[in-house]
Formats: C-alpha cells, structure tokens, sequence
C-alpha cells in the first residue's frame, strides 16, 4: 500500500481492565481464543486435566487452552457483592478508570443491564465486545445503566462469508443468516440508544479480503470499522490487512499505543471519508514476568502483554491474569497485593510512558 502521509502520533496510558462475565456463546470461531480459559460448556463439572480444548460438542475452540497450564473453568459473573469487590480492588490496584466487558459473548448474559449498572456506579467507563446475539433486545437497558461503547464483532455480509470463520456445526445457511441479522440489529440498536458502536473484524489472512472489504462498504456507512489481525496467523493476517486498506482507498490518519500493553492501534480515512481502524498487537512484554517464559520469542509469543483480565472460576474465586497463554500466571484477586505484579504492570506503565512519548514526541 502506498502511503501520502505520515499520521499524527498519541501515547495514552491503560486504565482498562477486561472483565470475562460469561462464557456462553452461540458462535463458533476457528480463531477464538475465549480469553485464555477452556470452552465452559464443553468442561462442565471436569476435574481432571486436561481440559477438552475444541471442538467439543458445542463446536467452539480456545485456541491456547491445550498448552497455556489453564486450570480453571470460568463461570458466570454476577452483580453481587463479591463482583463488586474483586472490580473496586482489582480497579484500585492498577488504577483502572475503564472496564471491558468480554466472553463468551456478554448480550447472553441475563443480568448483563445489572452488571453495567454496577461497574458506572462504583465510577468506572464500560465497554462490551459482544458479536450481537441478544444486542436488539438488551441494549436499551444497557444504555440506560450507561454502557459507554460496543464493539461489535462482524463475519459477513452473507452466510457463506460468515461460514468462513466458523465450525463445522455453521452449516446450516439458516443459523448463518439468523447470526448476521443479529449483529446488524445490535449495531442499530446501539446508534439508536446513543451507545458509541465500532464494528470489530478479525482478520485471518489473504482469503479473506473480499469478504473484509465487503464487511468495511457494508457497514462502514453507519459505524465506525476496526480491523484486527488475527493473533494465531500472524504475517499473513497483516498483509491482508495491508491489502483490504488498498482497497479501499484508506489514508492513515492518527496513531495510537496504549502505553503498558501489547495494544497500538491507526486510525484511517477510507473513500466516502469512514473511519476504519486498524489493531495491531506489538511485541510488548512485562520486564521480570516475561523473561523467563518460554513464548518470549521472536514467533511464539503472540499477543506480547496485552492487559489485565478478571475472571471468576467455577469454584467461586475471582482471579486476575496478565496473559491468555500463560494462564498459569493467573492468582487469586485475595492475593493480588502480595504477588508483585501490581507493582511491576504499575511500573511498566510509567516506563511506557516515558518510552513511547520520548520515540514519538506525543503524548495523551
């Protein structure tokens, strides 16, 4: 792709937090990695390791679970006190100002408007990464608890384009369309209800462009289009990205690193002046955590450090993780503040800071 301009550059500091309240979802991705912990519905009750890691029945994968020493199966989030306290402590300790709610997929969840509801009471900015199964009937309700954003995750335009990216179980062109309409209905819900909206669209590689170009002219006329590598195809996922940009005639525009995490994102101005987005993970790791790890290497550490995530297991216990392939890092929220890596993420974020706004001259 050839480039005109060079993009202004902002450096802003990570107050977010991920927050896994479920683990159900109707889809059924090649790429997903579930956030880092096994397939709930395809583990229920099971003790033993290891965990099954997909497809199991249900036909869903968590790409990492076989070989990322995950423990533990996640459970349903409720908006009880236990959740508020694992998010006031966990928020405190890292000075989150902002929570993201992630699955499986959050609309599922029955008490999803409580949980909002919940977090902008105790002050905290809320966000959802959702794929839209139930967006139609809850984002009212979500709205007026104040969810901030929803980031939508789109397949396709048609059921053969959404097939693409899913199970075998997604053979039915019947279940496709119905999965399509949903997103769309929870997209304009959600402008509708005055929740912020982008439109979220993994990439996996160079068979996929037509499909990406069609989703960005699809729904680019009414919300703003975020394109993410895929983490697992790495190369191939950023020269289709690279590809899909051409395509569509993108410029860039601003550039920005959340300075702490693996995250740096570009904001482009496409034909008909939309916003498209482009995700990026870099090769970002904590100093002492990720020495020693054995995926810190130039291909096997795939999502670098990403952030904070907040999960609550079966047994009833919140735990907090700093990585979806080394879920083995995970620990107790009830020992968070004797296990050192508040103060290490604290001081990498103030390290990054200095770093990225003395490289680039920018800053939040």
């Amino acid at each position: 792709m050839s480039v005109t301009q060079s993009p202004a550059v902002r450096v802003v500091r990570d107050k977010t937090i991920r927050i896994k309240v479920i683990d159900d979802c109707g889809l059924a991705c090649t790429f997903c990695h579930n956030e880092g912990t096994p397939v709930t519905a395809d583990n229920k009750g099971r003790t033993l390791l290891p965990f099954v890691s997909g497809p199991g029945k249900t036909g869903r994968v968590s790409i990492y679970s076989e070989t990322n020493g995950v423990n533990f199966v996640s459970a349903k989030m409720a908006p009880d006190m236990a959740f508020r306290r694992a998010v006031r402590t966990v928020g405190r300790a890292f000075d989150a100002s902002e929570v993201h709610l992630t699955g499986g997929e959050p609309t599922l969840h029955t008490e999803v408007p409580s949980l909002v509801s919940a977090l902008t009471g105790m002050g905290l900015s809320v966000g959802m990464t959702s794929n839209g199964e139930r967006g139609r009937q809850v984002m009212p309700e979500c709205s007026a608890a104040g969810l901030n954003r929803v980031n939508v995750s789109v397949f396709g335009t048609t059921a053969e384009e959404l097939q693409a990216v899913q199970s075998e179980r997604f053979k039915s062109a019947g279940l496709a369309d119905t999965k399509i309409r949903a997103a769309e209905q929870t997209i304009r819900a959600a402008v509708a209800n005055g929740v912020k909206v982008s439109v979220n669209i993994v990439v996996p590689g160079l068979a996929h462009v037509d499909r990406v170009v069609n989703l960005v002219e699809s729904y680019g006329q009414f919300a703003d289009v975020r394109m993410l590598t895929s983490i697992q195809d790495g190369p191939e996922s950023i020269a289709a990205i690279s590809e899909v940009l051409a395509r569509v005639g993108a410029e860039p525009v601003l550039r920005t690193f959340t300075a702490g995490t693996s995250d740096e994102r570009t904001l482009y101005r496409a034909l008909g002046s939309r916003a498209v987005y482009v995700k990026r993970l870099l090769p970002v790791q904590l100093p002492d955590t990720c020495a020693s790890c054995r995926f810190n290497n130039d291909t096997d550490c795939q999502e670098g450090y990403y952030g904070v995530r907040l999960y609550l297991t079966e047994q009833g216990e919140y735990m907090v993780g700093v990585c979806i392939q080394r879920m083995d890092l995970c620990v107790p929220v009830a020992e968070l503040s004797k296990s050192g890596i508040v103060e290490e993420v604290q001081a990498f974020k103030d390290a990054e800071v200095r770093r990225l706004t003395s490289q680039y001259g920018a800053a939040a």
